[in-house]
C-alpha cells in the first residue's frame, strides 16, 4: 500500500504513533508557531565580537598534499559553477537560485515558514535539492580552498553567497526556515567557514562585523531551542540540531542567550547521543549511513567544545569511541559499511574532494582522536577532515565519575541488542545477517522491511546486495519498493510486507525479530559459522531462516523456513550491480570482474519455486540497485515463487570458486 504524508489519514496515522508528552509539546510548538507569525523580535545588539575558535597553528600544513589536491580541484569545479547532488547536475552554482529545484524546474512558494507545504511536491518541488545547497557545505569546501591555497577568489565567492542567502532568506519566511536538521547543519557549517576564512582579511566583516550575519545567527539559535526534535521523531534530527547549535553557542558566543543555548545545546546532544545509540556502539536507527552522519555531528561537536573550552562529559566521548569500534568491526575489506536502512547522502561537515572515502576518513579521525585498536583495519587513504578535527580535539582518556569503557580486544561480529551478526570467511567472503528491531522509536522512519535479510559481499563486491534508498519525497511507488521486503533478500508471504506502511517515514506495525544462534568462531578456524533468527511479521506464520557459512567449502547455505498454514511465498535474491547472471530453471551462474580479474560463483535456488529473472522494471518496480540517494540503475533480481504448507524448507547455496 503506498500512502502519502499530509494527508488526513497520515496524520491520524501519525498521531497514533506519539505518546501523551510528545503531544502535548507538539500542541506547544503549534501555539509557537501562531505567534511567532506576528511577533519577530530583532536580534540583539552585539558589540565588541571576536571570532577566537581558530585552528592551532601548522594544522593546514599536515593536510595530506593528495588530500588537498582533491579538494582543491572540487573548490574548482563549485568555482565554475559545477556540482552533482541526487543524480541531478547543476552548472548554476555561480549564482544559484535558492528556492528552486533544478530536477522539476519548481521554485518553493514564498511565506512564514510554517505555511509552506514542503512534502507536497507539486507546489514545492523536490525538497531535497532545495534543501541540499542551503546547507552550505559547497561553501565549506571554498573555505577550506581558500586555507589551504590562500587564494582569495575562494574566499569572495563565499561571502558572495552567503550575503546572497541571507538576503533571500531572511528569519522565518520561506522553505529554509521549516526544518531543524537542515538549520543546525548550516549553523555547523558557518562556523567552520568562519574559522577557514580567518586569514582572510573580509572574515570578520562578513561575520561578527555584520548585523545580518548576526541576526541570521542569532535566529537560527532562538528557532532551534524554540523547535527540537521531540518524542517519536528524536532520531538524527535532534542530533544535527543540538550539535549545530551547541558549535554556534561556542564559536559564535556573542548573544546574552549564548551561554543558556550552549548548556541546554549540551544536555540535548549528551542524551540523545545516548538514546540514538546501542551499547554495542551501532545506531538505533539501523541505517548505516546515519551512523555515519550522527559519528560526524558528534565529532565536530566535540572540537568546538574543545576549542572554546567548554567542559564536555566523558560520556559524550565514550558514546563516540563506541561508534567508532562499532564502525571498524563492521566494515568490509575494502573499509564498506553494512546498506542497511535508508541512506540519503547526509554529511555532518564536508571539506573534502571528490574520491575522499568518508568511512576511511571516520576512521583515521577515530585513530587520530581514540587510537586505533590492534584488530582495526588498515586505512591507507588521506583525507582533509581528520586533520582539522585533530587539531582541535585534545587527546583524553578515561576520566570522570563515570565507570570507565573497556574497548573491544578482538574484532566484533555479533552485536546482540542491534541484531546485526557479520559473517567473514575466506577469500574475503563478508555476510551481514540482519535479526535486530524494525526500526528506532515508534514510527521506526528510517527503517526498511528488511528482517532476517543478508548481504553478501565477496573482496568487497556486492554480490547479494540491499538495493539501498534511492528517494525520499515525491515518487511514493519508489519510495515503497525500495524499503518494502520484496526489495530485500528475504522471503516475502502473500506479497505482504513484514512491517505495515503508514506513510513515507512511518511504519504502524513492526515485525519482532529475534536471533537463536550466532556462532561466528567456526569459519575463521576453517569450519562452519552458523546464525539463526526468526520474525513474527506474517501474522499466523513465523519464518526462520538459518545461514551457514562453510569455510572451507567457501559456501554459503539458507535455509528458510515458514511455520504455519500453507501461503504463497516470494523469496528474493537481489544481485549487485557488477553481477552477470546466467540463470537455468533453478540454478544461476554468477560472473563478475574485480581487479581485472574475472570472478565466478554458482547460486543453486530452491527447487520447490519458480524462478525468473527480473531486471530494470518499472510496473511494478523490480530489478534495481541505488548507490546513492537520486540514483539508480537496472541489477538483476532473482525472484522465486510458490507456495508453502509449513513443513518444507527452502534451501539456498550460494558457492564461490577461487
Amino acid at each position: 500500500m503506498t500512502v502519502s504524508s499530509g494527508s488526513p489519514g497520515w496524520y491520524l496515522r501519525r498521531l497514533s504513533r506519539m505518546g501523551p508528552r510528545e503531544i502535548s509539546g507538539r500542541a506547544g510548538d503549534a501555539v509557537r508557531r501562531r505567534r511567532w507569525r506576528s511577533a519577530r523580535p530583532d536580534c540583539p545588539s552585539v558589540t565588541g565580537a571576536r571570532f577566537t575558535a581558530v585552528l592551532p597553528a601548522g594544522t593546514i600544513a599536515a593536510i595530506p598534499q593528495d588530500a588537498a589536491k582533491r579538494l582543491i580541484a572540487e573548490a574548482d569545479r563549485l568555482m565554475y559553477g559545477h556540482a552533482e547532488y541526487f543524480g541531478v547536475v547543476r552548472d548554476d552554482l555561480d549564482d544559484p537560485d535558492w528556492w528552486c529545484d533544478p530536477k522539476t524546474g519548481r521554485r518553493a512558494p514564498w511565506g512564514y515558514a510554517f505555511d509552506v507545504p514542503y512534502r507536497n511536491e507539486d507546489a514545492v518541488g523536490d525538497i531535497k535539492q532545495i534543501w541540499e545547497l542551503s546547507r552550505h557545505q559547497y561553501l565549506t569546501v571554498l573555505a577550506a580552498a581558500y586555507a589551504i591555497t590562500g587564494n582569495e577568489r575562494y574566499a569572495e565567492r563565499v561571502a558572495e553567497h552567503l550575503r546572497s542567502w541571507w538576503t533571500a532568506n531572511p528569519p522565518l519566511r520561506g522553505v529554509h526556515w521549516i526544518s531543524g536538521i537542515e538549520l543546525g547543519i548550516r549553523l555547523l557549517s558557518w562556523v567552520w567557514i568562519r574559522r577557514l576564512l580567518d586569514g582572510w582579511p573580509g572574515a570578520a566583516g562578513l561575520f561578527e562585523d555584520n548585523p545580518v550575519a548576526l541576526n541570521q545567527i542569532w535566529h537560527h539559535q532562538r528557532w532551534l531551542a524554540a523547535f527540537p526534535s521531540r518524542g517519536s521523531s528524536a532520531n538524527n534530527h535532534i542530533i544535527a540540531e543540538a550539535a549545530g547549535q551547541f558549535a554556534a553557542a561556542c564559536a559564535f558566543g556573542w548573544f546574552p542567550s549564548s551561554a543558556r543555548w550552549r548548556a541546554g545545546a549540551l544536555r540535548s546532544l549528551e542524551r540523545h547521543l545516548h538514546d540514538n545509540t546501542f551499547a554495542s556502539g551501532l545506531n538505533r536507527e539501523l541505517a548505516t549511513e546515519y551512523h555515519g552522519l550522527v559519528l560526524e555531528l558528534g565529532l565536530a561537536a566535540t572540537a568546538e567544545a574543545d576549542a572554546a573550552g567548554v567542559p564536555l562529559p566523558a560520556s559524550i566521548r565514550r558514546v563516540l569511541q563506541r561508534m567508532t569500534d562499532a564502525l571498524a568491526a563492521v566494515v568490509d575489506s575494502r573499509l564498506r559499511p553494512p546498506r542497511q536502512g535508508d541512506a540519503d547522502d547526509g554529511h555532518g561537515l564536508i571539506v573534502d574532494g571528490a574520491g575522499t572515502d568518508r568511512w576511511a576518513s571516520l576512521l583515521a579521525t577515530g585513530d587520530a582522536v581514540f587510537g586505533r585498536l590492534a584488530w582495526w583495519p588498515a586505512v591507507t587513504g588521506t583525507d582533509v577532515r581528520t586533520p582539522l578535527l585533530a587539531a582541535l580535539i585534545r587527546p583524553h582518556t578515561n576520566t570522570g565519575t563515570a565507570p570507565a569503557v573497556t574497548r573491544p580486544a578482538s574484532r566484533p561480529d555479533h552485536f546482540a541488542d542491534a541484531g546485526m551478526t557479520i559473517l567473514r570467511g575466506p577469500g574475503e567472503i563478508w555476510c551481514r545477517c540482519d535479526g535486530g528491531p524494525h526500526g528506532f522509536l515508534s514510527i521506526a522512519a528510517h527503517g526498511h522491511a528488511d528482517a532476517l535479510s543478508l548481504e553478501v559481499r565477496h573482496d568487497g563486491v556486492d554480490v547479494l546486495a540491499d538495493p539501498g534508498t534511492y528517494c525520499y519525497h515525491g515518487q511514493p511507488e519508489w519510495r515503497q519498493y525500495f524499503r518494502s521486503t520484496l526489495g530485500h533478500n528475504t522471503l516475502q508471504l502473500d506479497g505482504h510486507d513484514q512491517s505495515v506502511s503508514g506513510g513515507p517515514f512511518l511504519w504502524t506495525r513492526h515485525a519482532r525479530s529475534r536471533v537463536l544462534t550466532a556462532d561466528t568462531s567456526g569459519a575463521s578456524e576453517g569450519g562452519t559459522a552458523r546464525w539463526c533468527a526468526e520474525h513474527d511479521g506474517y501474522q499466523g506464520s513465523v519464518h526462520r531462516r538459518r545461514v551457514e557459512l562453510r569455510a572451507a567449502a567457501q559456501e554459503l547455505r539458507v535455509i528458510d523456513e515458514v511455520r504455519g498454514p500453507r501461503r504463497a511465498v516470494r523469496l528474493a535474491f537481489h544481485l549487485g550491480p557488477a553481477i552477470t547472471a546466467d540463470l537455468a530453471d533453478n540454478r544461476a551462474q554468477l560472473t563478475w570482474t574485480r581487479d581485472g580479474q574475472e570472478r565466478t560463483a554458482e547460486f543453486d535456488l530452491p527447487g520447490q519455486l519458480t524462478w525468473q529473472a527480473h531486471r530494470g522494471e518499472t510496473d511494478p518496480p523490480l530489478g534495481w540497485y541505488s548507490a546513492g540517494f537520486g540514483r539508480k540503475e537496472p541489477t538483476t533480481t532473482l525472484v522465486g515463487t510458490g507456495f508453502t504448507d509449513g513443513t518444507e524448507g527452502f534451501t539456498t547455496v550460494l558457492r564461490f570458486h577461487g
